[in-house]
């Protein structure tokens, strides 16, 4: 059954041009999703004004207490129903009462169009009626064409708009949309992270130490110099790569790894300068970060600890007076080791408890307090293999791990497991995960990108190909083939591995990127989605 979402009954010339109609094939098994929502305030009056005086027809009640109705005349927009129903008690209250009466009864004198009447031998109060007259007759819609222009004209005082930003993603997802647009690399050896700088720029970095740019309209990649720290006699051995991007919430700073493995870098936002680089605080490789606030950060390490920063206002204008670029030098306001974790792998900040969740290598969970920078507690893992990725939901209501087959989501407040979602490919090595909405994005070690319906609680079905799961696979991309890669991907098919992944600010798009998985190959693979 097809059923179309449309609030209005009948559409000026205008309005049809910009409403876009919304299918929905309504099965048990599958949420209904809205698109849009618009909710208009009332200033003046305590009627909305889809609200039409009630047509008085003067007929003796029937045996059953109800009256004859009253067809209603006048614009064709005003006929949802060819009906209105009303009571002989309604109308005495109506003529009797007065205007300041008659506006704390819930509007009498007046019915919603196609308002179902209450039976005058039925007794209700003056707060129950209030109450079943604002859940069906508020001035709620859901038409795509009442969002789009409300905006253009700017009444976000008057009312309230709220837009699914997930319901293109699906969408496409499901009907199969997404196509896949390779972008080349040239020798670029494997990306490990990525963020979308605007709606054209993604930044990403690379296990050869390189932070790029690419211009999606142009297609052109950019290289950004690494910044350097002040003491340059530490080995080469240490150099690991770019693991982790972050902007900050006000998206005027961009964190990053130095040319050192050991350093963070901080570069200005949207031009890239560069802007400080910390140093001194980890004995080996960087491999996650997060920021607090627009001036704080945090940085978790291979070596068991998390270091606090600070970027100051006056080091982050230092080199505006100067026409070169120019950049300091930072020590850290705080480092401690984090209890009972072996190698940090990934940190977020879940604003809502301001706490700092680091993720160890040894399948722990670590809680710190954010504003004492002290650790709370260490939770145990169900999986114990290859915990490498960790996100939070967008409200933080929701924290997700990656391991080797499974997928684990956790209720913030207490750590317990909410759900474990099994890969669909046992053993395929999950090596980033997001929430976009009630999609959780998974991806994987084998060159496929999985989606998990969170609403559904299932992986997401097409609607194209009855009962077949939502799958993106991967290209081959590049790998250097040489002996070593001949020795592991002997009589077997390469499949690159998505170490990183992000939707622009639409969802309409999809970034995927990463390499191969052994560590010994050099490859790359990067990927648009659109």
């Amino acid at each position: 059954m097809i059923k179309l979402f449309l609030d209005q009954p009948r559409l000026t010339e205008t309005h049809a041009r910009a409403t876009l109609f919304v299918f929905t094939l309504l099965r048990p098994d599958r949420p209904v999703l809205i698109m849009a929502t618009t909710h208009t305030m009332r200033t003046i009056g305590s009627m909305p004004a889809k609200f039409v005086p009630r047509k008085r027809v003067r007929t003796r009640p029937s045996s059953n207490g109800y009256h004859r109705v009253a067809l209603i005349h006048g614009e064709p927009e005003h006929k949802i129903d060819e009906f209105m129903l009303y009571s002989d008690d309604d109308e005495d209250e109506d003529e009797n009462d007065g205007e300041e009466e008659e506006s704390s009864h819930d509007g009498g004198g007046y019915i919603a169009l196609g308002g179902v009447p209450h039976h005058p031998s039925h007794s209700h109060h003056t707060v129950r009626r209030k109450q079943t007259f604002m859940q069906k007759y508020q001035p709620l819609s859901r038409n795509f064409a009442d969002y789009v222009l409300t905006r253009s004209r700017g009444c976000s005082r008057l009312e309230h708009q709220y837009i699914n930003e997930e319901f293109g993603t699906r969408h496409m997802l499901t009907t199969g949309m997404f196509r896949e647009r390779p972008i080349p690399l040239n020798r670029i050896n494997k990306v490990f992270c990525s963020q979308w700088l605007s709606d054209h720029q993604i930044a990403m970095g690379t296990k050869c130490n390189k932070l790029m740019v690419y211009d999606v309209n142009t297609r052109q990649m950019d290289i950004i110099p690494s910044l350097r720290s002040s003491e340059l006699l530490r080995p080469l051995e240490q150099q690991c790569g770019i693991h982790s991007i972050e902007i900050n919430p006000s998206r005027t700073l961009l964190a990053t790894g130095a040319q050192h493995s050991t350093d963070i870098a901080v570069y200005r936002l949207p031009t890239l300068d560069p802007v400080c680089v910390g140093e001194k605080a980890h004995s080996d490789w960087i491999f996650d970060m997060c920021w607090l606030d627009d001036q704080f950060l945090v940085s978790g390490s291979r070596d068991t600890r998390l270091s606090l920063w600070k970027i100051d206002d006056e080091i982050s204008e230092m080199d505006e007076s100067s026409n070169l670029p120019n950049y300091g030098h930072i020590k850290p306001v705080k480092v401690k080791k984090c209890n009972g974790a072996e190698k940090v792998r990934a940190v977020i900040f879940n604003p809502n408890f301001v706490e700092i969740v680091a993720l160890s290598l040894n399948a722990y969970l670590h809680v710190w307090d954010a504003n004492r920078f002290v650790q709370k507690m260490s939770r145990k893992l169900p999986h114990a293999m290859e915990n490498v990725c960790l996100t939070r939901k967008e409200d933080s209501s929701l924290y997700a791990i990656g391991s080797k087959s499974h997928t684990t989501l956790l209720d913030p407040r207490t750590l317990h497991y909410v759900r474990k979602v099994n890969a669909r490919i046992t053993g395929c090595g999950i090596r980033s995960v997001s929430f976009h909405g009630d999609i959780l994005t998974i991806g994987t070690g084998v060159g496929a990108i999985m989606f998990f319906d969170m609403r559904a609680g299932k992986y997401m079905e097409s609607t194209m190909n009855s009962g077949r799961a939502v799958v993106l696979k991967c290209t081959k991309g590049w790998v250097s083939p040489d002996d070593q890669y001949h020795d592991v991907f002997h009589n077997v098919e390469y499949t690159p591995a998505v170490y990183t992944h992000c939707y622009d600010w639409s969802g309409m798009r999809l970034f995927t990127a990463g390499g191969p998985l052994p560590a010994s190959l050099k490859g790359n693979y990067a990927a648009l989605w659109c």
